[in-house]
């Protein structure tokens, strides 16, 4: 799969910030870990699948190193529809705390959509997340039941990823979600069905691609192209409709 067609995804940490204040009563400094280590945590998705995941130390290190120019700290992932994608501010520092996770600081930009966001990040009432995309990793199909893994669910340890932007958000993992770390590429995925149908069309066509199996067995009834490769569901126009107003 290359780099260009490589799907985007999203991880929410509950407890991913705190405030610093401002020197002579300016605007505050966020700072915190995005991201954490070694924490196991069971992706249950309809775009991703139901798999264990962890994020390895080192994974964020190059990314830092090379991309670090391009990586913004927004709010909402940039999809709130008061701010946008309006940068929070300039990374101030960004590297990987030890064995613990990636650590941040950002001093907050003096600006009306900031002013608004400091009583709620004051109160607690955010968490963090970060979207990225994953360049290698280590899978596990058929891992042993574990203390961690009691129902022996695939295992997928994240090695490298490329790092586009992290921040707070006001819902970091699933409301159900009883680990710090959920998916939340579904709520990513909803969100541009609503405001773009077709280019989430073009989202599905990106994870379309990853969809690589053996062939079928001949009696299974499952049609096959001609290079062995099981076809990608159709996705209706009514089906497509039906995504417009998800209940997350």
């Amino acid at each position: 799969m290359s780099e260009t067609t490589r799907p985007l995804e999203i991880r929410g940490v509950r407890q991913g910030y705190e405030l610093r204040d401002g020197e002579d009563g300016g605007m505050p400094t966020l700072f915190g870990h995005f991201a954490v280590f070694n924490r196991w945590a069971e992706i249950n998705s309809w775009s991703e699948g139901n798999f264990l995941e962890r994020l390895l130390p080192g994974s964020i290190r190059k990314t830092i190193k090379e991309n670090r120019s391009r990586i913004k700290a927004l709010f909402q992932h940039g999809q709130d529809p008061q701010i946008g994608d309006k940068p929070l501010g300039p990374i101030q520092e960004l590297r990987e705390d030890g064995d613990i996770g990636g650590y941040y600081e950002v001093p907050l930009l003096d600006t009306s959509y900031n002013r608004d966001l400091v009583p709620g990040l004051e109160a607690g009432l955010y968490g963090a997340s970060f979207r990225f995309e994953v360049l290698r990793e280590q899978r596990d199909e058929q891992p042993a039941d574990s203390e961690h893994n009691p129902q022996g669910l695939p295992e997928r340890s994240i090695q490298e990823i490329r790092l586009h932007e992290f921040g707070p958000v006001t819902f970091p993992a699933y409301a159900e979600a009883t680990a710090d770390v959920r998916s939340l590429t579904d709520w990513f995925l909803f969100e541009q069905i609503a405001r773009d149908p077709q280019r989430a069309r073009e989202l599905v066509s990106l994870r379309a691609a990853d969809f690589i199996q053996a062939p079928a067995e001949p009696d299974a009834g499952i049609p096959t192209s001609g290079d062995a490769r099981r076809e990608w569901p159709k996705v209706t126009d009514e089906e497509w409709e039906s995504l417009w107003n998800p209940r997350i």
